[in-house]
């Protein structure tokens, strides 16, 4: 087979985001991840937020399909702040004290960085893989990263297999349930259910290797693509304009002198 087809999706473009490789979209979570997690202080976590806010408006989700994608970040930021603030270094005055708990202007400092922090590296990769197709972004890591196609391929046919481990849950549960063995022992019946699912998913995994060892997976021949993946220049773009957020957030904390750098 040496025939291309044209990339594919199940989706419709509706946003620009979706028309950028899924390759470019992994790389510049990562880019503006490692660039905010040199330093722990709010105003380069701040500076990149506000940044981000163009990335969000291009992904096409909506403010419903934005809360509804994010809310478990806006619900951990908050926690991880609070943790901070209460158990954290302290620094300069302290404003209240008990026990283990010691809250000062350092800790409250640290605390909002670490706030804006998980907010500004958890939004964007959030945002940039809402609507990623999994079969693209397998074609992406195998001919644009190189990796592995047997390692790629396997981790795709995993998670295309989720939705039918749901399925299989939901069954074995009806199954119980008609047979007048769900009633009782919460714990014990879902020992039960697991272990049941456990060997139906080594079962299923079988087949299913069995099946890609007999349609050529794993050989040593050069494999051929039903659909080409490429980076484009959308993809150079959201990346140069990935280090350029970094790099205003970085710039910003230095000149005004909040940088703290994490190692010290």
């Amino acid at each position: 087979m040496t025939a291309t087809l044209a990339p594919a999706t199940g989706l419709v473009t509706t946003s620009p985001l979706e028309r950028i490789n899924p390759v470019a979209r992994l790389l510049a979570a990562l880019l503006l991840a490692a660039v905010l997690v040199m330093s722990i202080d709010p105003v380069s976590a701040g500076v990149a937020l506000i940044l981000e806010i163009p990335l969000v408006l291009m992904s096409g989700l909506g403010w419903r399909g934005f809360w509804a994608r994010t809310w478990p970040v806006w619900i951990a930021a908050p926690l991880a702040g609070l943790t901070v603030a209460l158990y954290g270094r302290a620094g300069g005055a302290v404003l209240f004290e008990w026990a283990l708990i010691r809250i000062s202007e350092g800790s409250l400092l640290l605390s909002l960085a670490t706030v804006l922090r998980v907010l500004a590296i958890a939004l964007p990769g959030i945002v940039l893989f809402a609507r990623v197709d999994p079969t693209d972004l397998a074609d992406g890591l195998a001919q644009v990263l190189r990796l592995p196609s047997r390692f790629v391929l396997g981790a795709l046919a995993a998670f295309r297999l989720l939705g039918v481990l749901r399925d299989d849950w939901r069954a074995l549960e009806l199954a119980r349930r008609a047979r007048g063995i769900a009633d009782r022992g919460r714990i014990r019946r879902f020992a039960g259910m697991a272990f049941a699912l456990l060997v139906l998913s080594i079962r299923r995994g079988s087949t299913l290797a069995t099946a890609m060892e007999a349609r050529g997976f794993g050989g040593d021949t050069p494999r051929t693509w039903a659909r080409e993946s490429r980076f484009g220049a959308n993809g150079w773009l959201l990346l140069v304009a990935t280090g350029v957020v970094g790099g205003i957030a970085v710039a910003v904390a230095v000149l005004t002198g909040a940088w703290t750098f994490v190692v010290q």
